[in-house]
């Protein structure tokens, strides 16, 4: 989540709301990063998870993401919760509540609803304290 922090202040820096996102696999390694690219691509579905997952299954060759952990700095809205759930994904781990658009627990919970067709493990509240003020400061500089 450490690094996570760290490209979600990269991506604040470069304009973008600061979220940002991590794919591990089964042994811990690495598979995919991304931050929130929306500004920059001009793209609404530009999200952090979205792009993280993208770039997962390309390199995994295999859109099954059943053994990889996301790690991403902000409870996912309802676009990356239904992406989350349509890749098979083993665990999400989040930090902050999103208590106006979050779709995992806080707003709705999409994997446990009767539409989802896969219920991945999840913890919240990793580095919130953090990951909560990082996004704080930031729209506070924009108003």
């Amino acid at each position: 989540m450490m690094r996570a922090l760290t490209l979600a202040q990269a991506a604040g820096d470069a304009g973008e709301v600061p979220v940002a996102a991590i794919v591990v696999g089964a042994n811990n390694q690495m598979i995919a990063e991304a931050t929130n690219r929306k500004e920059q691509d001009c793209d609404p579905t530009g999200h952090a998870e979205v792009l993280a997952l993208r770039a997962a299954g390309k390199r995994l060759g295999n859109w099954h993401l059943n053994d990889c952990t996301l790690y991403v700095t902000l409870e996912p809205c309802m676009m990356c919760a239904g992406a989350i759930v349509q890749s098979r994904l083993g665990l999400l781990v989040y930090g902050a509540d999103d208590t106006k658009a979050g779709a995992i627990r806080s707003v709705l919970n999409l994997p446990d609803s009767l539409c989802s067709n896969h219920r991945p493990k999840v913890i919240g509240g990793i580095l919130e304290t953090p990951c909560r003020e990082q996004l704080q400061n930031w729209f506070e500089q924009r108003r």
